[in-house]
């Protein structure tokens, strides 16, 4: 069993070495499915989807059907959100599901009022600052990440219940119907889920009884196209349905949790019952500021979206946006020196705001950001940005954190105009690879800073018991001058999570794009390290005339996941990325 484990270490290790560096000529050789694990399954142009009443956008066809099916029964956003949730953690096991975490944007269109429910997941009470240290060594993020020392206490769930007392309207017993009938009579598996499986680059999901039974049967790969049932997942669902989330998190599972974590037979946790009893997900306040014409929102910490997403793009308000072609250099160069700004504002300041106590409000203001904008110009060779000093006193230093692209984001418009951005995820692809009650528990506790000091200074991020572990999920919003619902956008992709969504916002409100043209932009990031060109686009022509302006430039497969819904001249325009499965239903 050892020797499994090394040698599956190694093989993740290429396999992860391609998503975070890039640097050999192989990654970059390599074509489209061969990029990111989580993402290089294919490329399908989509065409924008318009309806005139309601909407769902979900990263696969059963959920956008789940969350429609249950709107064409009067069901409010948060009705279909919990729907969509819960067929994702049956369908699209490898990017969300009920063992992991979000962050809830809601829009009561009646009263014209933003909600956001924080559910990410917690650390146990247990852990330290020193939880992923051996001696004075940081763990190596690979031999941290499977098992059960990587799982936080869920709360999707409890996040959903939450909204949906407030907001619901159908009984939430009838939200998960369709997803107990799937997984009773089996759903037919994707092309994307099969290639991930088969690419076994997770040796958790062999390590593990109960995962290495459901993923590879006989020893076999899942077979795209096969049927696959999940009867434990159905039980749960139910029990879930009849008794709300307390069945998830007390009780005969909870204390099956707690075994698999506990006992996991790779890096044992130490997770408790009264860690799950205790979990409560938390109403934020939203980030929200003037871009243009346009207010935008997100999620407050320990989502760094809401801060980052607008410090990106009010640092580019005062270029006119709308003459660059969204693949010039010039574009690019501005661009990319606005997310390296952000990016390190990131790392140093952005934590859980329960135990930073860093008011987010100083990095969103607008005096701040006008200087952090005066740093930035299109001829302006790239340099990596350092921290702005936007508090009096920070005795905090930026940390290191490793993010994987393994999410999912749902986009919600009922037919009273309420809606629902949520971002939902247990980390890397299939989580930690336990799996308990036929689905599997997250690995999110690697968001967190392994070393807990840097220059003899406390990183924000640093690990803390029943803390929050920073994220760069962004479910968004924009309203327009008349304070009406505009855009709903959000969408997996680790840390490049931001420039994502800020590049289709731009798209939108700058470059007079629909949402599904701007979802299909060729996508530059850049998290103030080096400059990523996605492969195989215009974009990736940038290559040598960006490095004649100081960029580090490597050409790869990016992993975005986009869903959008844009409200236009009362219609709604529906954008699924064609990097992913997902797709746009409505009426």
């Amino acid at each position: 069993m050892k020797t499994r484990w090394h040698l599956a270490k190694s093989i993740i290790y290429v396999a992860l070495s391609s998503i975070f560096f890039a640097s050999s000529s192989v990654a970059q050789s390599q074509p489209r499915e061969a990029g990111e694990p989580e993402a290089a399954t294919g490329y399908v142009e989509k065409q924008a989807f318009v309806a005139n009443d309601y909407m769902v956008v979900a990263a696969n066809p059963y959920a956008s059907w789940a969350g429609k099916n249950i709107l064409q029964q009067g069901g409010s956003a948060i009705d279909a959100a919990v729907a969509v949730q819960s067929m994702l953690s049956l369908v699209e096991p490898q990017s969300s599901g009920i063992g992991g975490g979000a962050f809830i944007l809601y829009w009561d269109n009646e009263n014209k009022v933003l909600h956001t429910f924080d559910g990410r997941e917690t650390a146990p009470k247990a852990v330290n600052s020193h939880w992923f240290m051996k001696g004075n060594t940081p763990m190596k993020w690979i031999d941290a990440v499977v098992g059960g020392k990587s799982v936080g206490v869920p709360g999707a769930m409890r996040a959903l219940e939450m909204a949906h007392q407030e907001f619901g309207v159908l009984p939430w017993n009838k939200l998960f119907d369709d997803t107990i009938t799937t997984a009773t009579e089996g759903f037919k598996v994707s092309p994307r889920l099969a290639r991930l499986v088969a690419l076994d680059y997770h040796p958790g999901l062999r390590e593990f009884p109960s995962s290495a039974t459901y993923f590879f049967p006989a020893g076999i790969p899942l077979q795209e196209g096969s049927i696959r049932k999940n009867r434990h997942l159905a039980k749960t669902l139910q029990g879930i349905a009849e008794n709300g989330v307390d069945y998830l998190h007390t009780g005969e599972l909870a204390e099956k949790i707690v075994k698999a974590v506990n006992s996991a037979s790779i890096n044992p946790g130490s997770i408790t019952l009264e860690d799950l009893a205790s979990y409560t997900p938390v109403k934020r306040d939203p980030v929200c500021g003037l871009y243009r014409d346009y207010q935008i929102c997100g999620m407050a910490p320990p989502s760094s979206g809401g801060v980052n997403v607008f410090q990106l793009l009010k640092m580019l308000e005062g270029f006119e946006l709308n003459e660059f072609s969204p693949s010039s250099v010039e574009f690019a160069n501005l661009y990319t020196q606005a997310s390296a700004n952000a990016y390190a504002d990131r790392e140093k300041y952005i934590a859980d705001s329960d135990f930073t106590n860093l008011p987010y409000a100083a990095l969103i203001n607008d005096a701040y950001l006008s200087r952090r904008a005066e740093e930035i110009s299109a001829d302006k060779p790239w340099r990596r940005a350092r921290a702005g000093s936007p508090y009096d006193t920070a005795m905090l230093t930026a940390g290191v954190n490793m993010e994987q692209p393994n999410t999912s984001h749902i986009s919600i418009v009922d037919s009273k105009g309420n809606a629902i951005s949520m971002t939902t995820s247990i980390e890397f692809m299939f989580g930690s690879g336990l799996m308990v009650g036929g689905f599997l528990l997250n690995n999110q506790l690697t968001d967190f800073s392994f070393n807990p000091v840097q220059s003899r200074f406390p990183v924000a991020n640093r690990v803390e018991p029943g803390k929050r572990p920073r994220s760069a999920m962004s479910p968004t919003m924009v309203f327009d001058e008349n304070n009406e619902l505009s855009v709903v956008v959000g969408s997996p992709g680790g840390s490049r999570i931001v420039s994502y969504v800020a590049q289709t916002l731009i798209g939108v409100l700058d470059m007079g794009l629909d949402i599904q043209q701007a979802i299909n932009l060729p996508k530059i990031t850049n998290r103030n390290d080096y400059t990523a060109l996605e492969a195989g686009t215009p974009i990736a022509e940038l290559e040598a005339p960006l490095q004649a302006l100081g960029h580090n430039v490597r050409v790869v497969d990016l992993n975005s996941g986009l869903h959008g819904i844009q409200v236009q001249d009362g219609k709604l325009i529906g954008g699924a990325d064609p990097r992913r499965e997902g797709i746009a239903v409505g009426r």
